[in-house]
């Protein structure tokens, strides 16, 4: 059970999902959507991006912020980019096939679509588009959806492309492949109106499963993300990038408002203590000369030790505001968006070679009182006074409340500081790209799936599976393959829906936990197995044998590979001549046991013929031959 009532802190919060299209080509050009190995890239370029003003002659903050540092961006190309992702030429008009998709999702959230979508640039100069900017365009907003804790808006829908993805980060220097960039997505922000942790996953599970339900979206590890934008009644919105995981959804919203109210305490408790954050940067170089502190004399090799004066902090700086992380964690993130790798100060000193008289002399030297907290950087000059001076701004916001900022979710559910949240001076129009009008006969005309959960309910209903097979089969990657070979097999007494359901989402990850390379098997390969149980010439508990075999040998037909296994079936008249006398060899453990002797006996025909003729066939032989030779005794 929390420790905080969400509804009397005022919590708010909502999502905005970033789902990659499954669409053939990238949104403005022809290329394919394929992620590539980045050892076969052919070509490479960089760049540097600095911060433009928009129309109305202004910069947005966090735009200025990313560019405090002259980074250099190095991407890598492939024989399946073009110029338009290298920026050096127009993009083409956006592609139909994800704009039809998108109406589909829109439609999905009882939104409403625009008359005509505008292409808008949006900044971004962290290295992610060789542009500075990603395109995206508001497709369609005023939205909702219904789920057990309640109503939830859906504020907009954005057609947008895909960052570029980072491979390495080296100093100053940042590399990037150019594979995913461009592919098409949506953007999909909900209302602020989820007022627990609870409710921010279960939209967040609802929208991702209206998402896999069009099966048009791409599957698999960071091809949907997650932000939560997140405020409490007293602190500020604070967007939190990057969830990966649904499971983290919760904790992450409940450490944030933790981190908050942490903060908010902290503000009154230090504004009682009279505290004061001093402007002034003091060099102290000079005070530590003779160090034997090694992460200082590595600092101050062609650098500086910059220090700040923070009245009143003395014990502060070292509060905990998330489990593991303390203010002096937040801090050190400011920090660190100089390009310095981290900062000291008094609440954990000495410590790091660096001595009590050393840090006396520090605190007399700028005039620090005894409830004084001071903060230490060592690095090249530039980055030091960037860096320090980025830490002095984060000591004022304490004084004053939240900062409203973008942040970066963290594995464990905590967050460290990206940049300040974005302002109005980030968007303005493509002129590359013409608008699209959306026609109400176009709109009325896309096609909605029908949603997974009901189709979970329809295969339990229609297929007799059980409701947790319904479901995972539902949700599995492996539907359409599913539905393909249902087709023929629903009826089928030796296949059916039971079997090639636990086939697909039991028996396949299984083997892939086991080493087994499931992915050069295709649908062919699952068609031949399963025609083989249907025709009777193997038994179902042959397929993990076979379907391991057919890794090793994929191109192989199926009937071929089952002959080469030996697993092709015994002529009938054999099977009841090996169990008649398995039945007179045993008779006296027959009378003795009766009808119960069946199970052990099976035991030994299943040794037998196990992977060459189906179980059940084989009890009802076992069990025929018992009872008549029961009877005949």
């Amino acid at each position: 059970m929390s420790k905080y009532d969400y509804t009397e802190l005022g919590l708010k919060a909502g999502l905005e999902i970033h789902q990659q299209l499954d669409s053939k080509e990238k949104l403005f050009c022809k290329c394919p959507t394929l992620i590539r190995d980045t050892k076969e890239s052919n070509f490479e370029f960089f760049r540097y991006l600095r911060a433009t003003e928009s129309e109305m002659g202004e910069k947005d903050r966090a735009a200025v912020e990313q560019t405090k540092i002259r980074r250099k961006y190095i991407y890598r190309a492939y024989d399946s980019t073009c110029l338009i992702e290298n920026d050096e030429e127009p993009p083409r008009e956006i592609n139909r096939e994800a704009l039809g998709i998108s109406l589909g999702v829109s439609k999905l959230f009882n939104m409403k679509p625009v008359d005509r979508m505008n292409i808008m640039r949006k900044i971004v100069v962290d290295g992610s588009n060789t542009s500075g900017f990603q395109r995206t365009a508001f497709l369609a907003g005023d939205g909702y959806i219904e789920t057990p804790l309640g109503h939830c808006g859906m504020d907009s829908l954005c057609v947008e492309e895909e960052a570029a993805q980072k491979i390495e980060e080296v100093g100053d220097t940042i590399i990037y492949s150019l594979d995913r960039l461009g592919i098409p997505l949506v953007e999909i922000a909900t209302a602020p109106d989820i007022k627990s942790p609870k409710q921010a996953r279960e939209v967040a599970e609802y929208i991702g499963m209206v998402l896999r339900s069009t099966g048009k979206v791409k599957r698999g590890l960071g091809t949907i993300r997650q932000d939560i934008n997140i405020s409490i009644a007293k602190g500020a919105r604070v967007e939190i990038k990057g969830v990966q995981a649904l499971d983290l959804i919760e904790e992450i919203v409940a450490r944030e408002v933790e981190r908050q109210v942490k903060l908010l305490d902290m503000r009154e408790e230090l504004l009682a203590r009279k505290a004061f954050v001093c402007e002034e940067v003091y060099d102290a170089t000079g005070l530590f000369q003779d160090t034997r502190s090694k992460v200082l004399l590595k600092g101050m090799k062609n650098g500086v030790i910059l220090a700040a004066h923070l009245k009143g902090f003395d014990g502060y700086v070292g509060r905990e505001v998330q489990p593991g992380r303390r203010l002096g964690t937040e801090f050190s993130d400011r920090a660190k968006t100089a390009g310095v790798g981290g900062l000291f100060h008094t609440d954990e000193l000495p410590n790091y070679g660096i001595t009590e008289k050393e840090v006396q002399a520090l605190k007399d030297a700028i005039g620090a009182k005894e409830d004084s907290a001071v903060i230490m950087v060592a690095a090249e000059p530039e980055k030091a006074r960037l860096a320090i001076e980025a830490v002095i701004k984060r000591a004022q916001e304490v004084l004053t409340g939240i900062p409203e900022e973008t942040r970066k979710a963290l594995p464990e559910g905590n967050s460290s500081y990206m940049r300040p949240l974005p302002g109005a001076a980030r968007m303005y129009p493509e002129t590359d790209v013409p608008p699209v009008e959306i026609s109400r006969k176009y709109y009325e005309c896309i096609e909605t799936p029908e949603l997974l959960t009901e189709r979970a309910k329809r295969f339990t209903t229609d297929y007799e599976l059980n409701p947790e097979l319904s479901n995972k089969i539902a949700y599995s990657k492996d539907l359409p393959l599913f539905e393909n070979l249902i087709e023929n097999y629903r009826k089928d007494e030796l296949v059916g829906a039971t079997l090639i359901a636990r086939t697909l989402v039991g028996l396949v990850p299984e083997l892939r936990r086991s080493g087994v390379d499931v992915d050069a098997l295709k649908e062919e390969h699952f068609a031949g197995v399963f025609a083989a149980i249907s025709a009777g010439e193997i038994a179902k508990e042959a397929i993990q044998e076979l379907l391991t075999a057919l890794t090793k040998e994929p191109d192989t037909p199926v009937p071929e590979v089952i002959s080469n296994l030996g697993l092709s079936a015994f002529d009938p008249a054999e099977i009841e001549t090996f169990i008649e006398g398995l039945v007179r060899e045993r008779r006296e453990f027959i009378l003795d046991k009766g009808p119960a002797a069946l199970g052990p006996l099976m035991g030994m025909v299943m040794k037998e013929y196990r992977g060459k003729v189906d179980g059940k066939i084989l009890s009802q032989l076992l069990k025929t031959e018992i009872n008549k030779f029961i009877s005949q005794s």
